[in-house]
């Protein structure tokens, strides 16, 4: 293996049949006595109720977790596919279903307990009755002062408040689409979806709290409508909730006849109620964006009966949420995670959920634990971003509180065994099972995990596959590579699921293409054995049947778990008049898990300047969000290119990671590389950065980079 200290070095390229050598197969743990007496999940009969041979017929154990207007005539449609219908006959109202139920018998307990930033802003409890009245209340607001049906799309660009949750379930109750924005993207990426949803009302906050600051988001609002309106979609109604009662936030101003503060407009609508409608099992309920290998965002539309269903069974047998927990997830609603299981599965069981506004090491390291034990919180839901932060911040800081979890989770991307032993050890104190999740926006819920009460835990395997699901791994060729191999390929789900997207918004050939064409054995066939479904993570699974997830296998860098599409980042850069040509990567990075670093090419004649690396920067904020501002940006003299045109990603990426940047025999000016290399990797060293041996699997990963072009 290459040395470290060495930038000029270059590791060997390492063969699927090596990986195997170099792989340390980690010990088993088993669950604790205690959790397993208590575990929804404790008899091994659920996991044959739920394999292949009871395919589909198990998942109505999901959906009797649910009350149902009128129940089912067909579990799985597969008339048409892939476009799965689930339940089909079957109505409900998801609303309903994690609020309205839950009042006879918990009217009075906790829904959500939110935690605002500010140590010293009261906490806020909303009960199941308190909830019930806040979303009638905005309902009404949606049917009446905005006209809004079932069917019709709303856009969020809401932070971490209970007026999400409340904006979701009123859209919920009444069959309208709501389309969350990720309150950390830019306007402009708001706008984006905004347009590509068909949304005439967007929904915001004037600011929030966010590293001890109150930011502006509002502003946000007027380029998002700029946004939209470029793409020819108007939007007739702003409606801004106030962080601060009585006080505004923002610095931009509020338009007359398009813009309305909620809190003027609820008073007129206090105590009214809407009944919820009653919606077919396979309307949409909602809408979820993510990044693609394309610049426009895919719209992962999700089911309201196969979706409610799917993330209410996963969060009780692979979550173990019973009513009575207080369960964290310290995701944000923007992503599925926080839809998933912090929203819809949870409220669906009546469990009592806490919200936290802010940073987790804000103001220090300890908060997460200050809020655990003051709540007593017995199940933490976190991503291995964050766990990283908290161990390099306040490595010794959990042992300082006295609370105690029952069940960790991790979300979001795979985390490596030294930070999965620290999350254990002194997190979790050597008590709690951790349940190491992998799934994704398209798939609604977990596809790789454990049951926690009946298979042992390892470090960073998420597991075998969740309940119900039925995972593979295919080679290029579409054959099968066998447990125990060595050997890694990509993951694929076998067969339908409850939670799987229905379509892409507007894009049904897209969604054919993206996920079922490549493994796809007869487009005619209306056997889903035929449907493979592919996940686009590689991945290698262990003799023991334990799935090791190596990462994406298209062009998405997942930054601190928010994927970000590449086409994106680089069509951001693209807009400042200097850049002739502009590719992302991702680097390796201890802390957020990837970076993104940034090359761009300049306009003939033009020298490199550091005003020019502040546009670029300044123009990926400001088109997609401070999330995706690049650890580096590079100004080359030109991208390294096959003789065809196209820009050879996995060269520069190589180059970032100071890894072995493959074969350039193919380029048509392998020259570039060994400038590029100096130049990046000078200044790397230059500002202290210390090259460090990758591991096999990020050495896949950094070699198989651009590929999926």
């Amino acid at each position: 293996m290459a040395d470290s200290t060495d930038p000029q070095s270059q590791q060997p390229q390492l063969s699927e049949a090596q990986i195997a050598v170099h792989w340390r197969e980690e010990n088993t743990l088993p669950p604790p006595p205690p959790f397993i007496a208590q575990a929804n999940a404790a008899e091994a009969e659920i996991i044959e109720r739920f394999s292949e041979a009871h395919f589909p017929d198990c998942f109505t154990e999901y959906a009797d977790l649910l009350t149902w207007d009128r129940r089912w005539d067909q579990v799985l449609d597969t008339s048409n596919p892939p476009f799965w219908k689930w339940f089909t006959g079957g109505r409900l109202n998801a609303c309903f279903n994690c609020v309205d139920r839950h009042l006879a018998t918990s009217g009075n307990k906790a829904a959500f307990i939110w935690v605002p930033e500010p140590e010293d802003q009261l906490t806020q409890v909303i009960t199941y009755q308190e909830l019930y009245r806040r979303v009638n209340e905005f309902a009404v607001l949606l049917e009446d002062f905005c006209g809004l049906k079932a069917g019709d799309r709303v856009t969020f660009h809401l932070p971490m408040v209970p007026e999400l949750p409340v904006a979701m379930l009123a859209c919920a109750r009444l069959g309208v689409i709501h389309s969350e924005v990720f309150g950390g993207f830019s306007g402009t990426a708001c706008g984006d979806r905004i347009a590509d949803s068909g949304s005439r009302v967007l929904v915001t906050m004037d600011g929030y709290y966010r590293g001890g600051s109150l930011v502006d988001h509002k502003v946000k609002a007027d380029e998002a409508l700029l946004a939209a309106e470029k793409h020819g979609q108007e939007v007739d109604k702003v409606l801004v909730f106030r962080r601060r009662p009585g006080q505004y936030a923002s610095a931009s101003p509020m338009v007359e006849g398009r813009d309305f503060f909620v809190d003027e407009l609820l008073p007129q609508y206090r105590g009214r109620t809407v009944k919820p409608v009653s919606m077919p099992a396979e309307a949409p309920l909602f809408l979820m964006y993510t990044s693609g290998t394309t610049g426009r965002p895919k719209g992962c539309q999700h089911s309201t009966g196969g979706y409610l269903a799917y993330v209410a069974g996963t969060a009780k047998y692979h979550l173990d949420i019973h009513p009575e927990d207080t369960y964290w997830c310290a995701a944000d609603i923007g992503w599925i995670t926080g839809h998933s299981y912090i929203v819809y599965g949870p409220l669906a069981l009546g469990t009592t959920s806490v919200l936290y506004e802010g940073v987790p090491t804000y103001p220090d390291p300890g908060r997460c634990w200050r809020i655990a034990e003051r709540l007593g919180v017995n199940i933490f839901h976190t991503a291995p971003t964050t766990i990283r932060m908290l161990r390099k911040l306040g490595p010794e800081e959990p042992r300082r509180y006295d609370y105690r979890f029952k069940l960790m989770t991790t979300v979001g991307e795979p985390i490596e065994p030294e930070v999965w032993r620290w999350y254990h050890d002194e997190v979790g104190k050597g008590e709690a099972v951790i349940v190491d999740t992998w799934w994704m926006t398209e798939t609604g819920g977990f596809l790789g995990t454990t049951l926690p009460a009946l298979q042992p835990m390892k470090p960073g395997s998420c597991g075998p596959g969740a309940l119900g699901i039925l995972p593979v791994i295919y080679d290029e060729d579409g054959n099968t590579v066998e447990a125990g191999s060595g050997k890694a390929g990509n993951i694929c789900i076998r067969n339908p699921w409850p939670g799987v997207l229905q379509t892409v918004w507007g894009q049904p050939e897209r969604f054919v293409d993206i996920y079922y064409a490549k493994y796809n054995r007869n487009r005619d066939s209306k056997d889903w054995h035929d449907w493979p479904f592919l996940c686009g993570d590689g991945a290698v699974q262990a003799a023991d049947g334990y799935f090791r997830i190596l990462g994406r296998i298209d062009d998405v860098i997942n930054v601190a778990g928010h994927r970000l599409g590449t086409k994106e980042l680089e069509s951001a850069a693209l807009t400042v008049p200097e850049v002739a040509e502009a590719a992302a990567v991702p680097a390796i990075d201890e802390v957020r898990g990837r970076a993104v670093e940034m090359y761009v090419a300049l306009q003939p004649g033009l020298a490199a300047s550091e005003e020019i690396r502040h546009s670029v920067a300044a123009a990926i904020e400001r088109e997609i969000g401070k999330i995706a501002r690049p650890a580096h940006i590079w100004i080359v003299p030109d991208m390294p290119k096959t003789r065809s045109g196209k820009i050879m990603r996995r060269v520069i990426a190589g180059i970032s990671n100071f890894a072995d940047v493959g074969d350039t025999s193919t380029l048509a000016n392998p020259e570039i590389v060994d400038d590029i290399r100096h130049r990046v990797q000078s200044d790397k060293i230059a500002a202290g950065h210390v090259p460090r041996v990758l591991t096999p699997e990020e050495t896949q990963e950094i070699q198989e980079f651009g590929k999926a072009e």
